[in-house]
């Protein structure tokens, strides 16, 4: 199975998924989504509500081969966070195969709309999202990644 698919299929079967509540919590106080399949092993791990900063890690036989770190919080509380992430859920199932990094580069429904903004690809990249409401950014998500190698 190739990275890019595996990366669609963890992301839309995880946060996408289950959202808040749906994760599993950890001693240390973080939030854990875990898919496998094909070989490859993926973990989101994050820490903290509203702002919460993670780090997504895809394995493959037993070594590190992609990561990604994002921080992320609610602008203005115009709207309750709670529906800021429920609508974030349903942007992340539309996940690219040019861009698995989180969203599509936009998406709306209702009065929100998701933009995301990203340079470069699966090998090494960098971007930002945001959602608005009623045309008001709400929040905001900067992240970056890239494969990774073993010594």
């Amino acid at each position: 199975m190739e990275l890019t698919q595996f990366l669609i299929k963890a992301k839309t079967n995880t946060y996408a998924t289950g959202g808040e509540g749906g994760e599993r919590i950890l001693v240390d106080g973080s939030k854990e989504f875990t898919f496998e399949e094909g070989g490859f092993v993926y973990r989101d791990r994050y820490f903290g509500f509203d702002p919460f900063i993670g780090e997504e890690v895809v394995w493959q036989a037993g070594e590190v081969v992609w990561a990604m770190n994002y921080y992320g919080w609610v602008v203005k509380p115009m709207v309750a966070a709670g529906e800021v992430y429920q609508f974030l859920q349903k942007a992340m199932w539309q996940v690219e195969t040019d861009r698995p990094f989180r969203g599509p580069s936009h998406y709306a429904e209702g009065d929100f709309e998701y933009h995301d903004a990203s340079q470069g690809s699966v090998e090494g990249f960098q971007g930002k999202e945001k959602i608005l409401y009623k045309g008001r950014k709400v929040y905001r998500l900067v992240y970056h990644g890239g494969l990774v190698r073993s010594a």
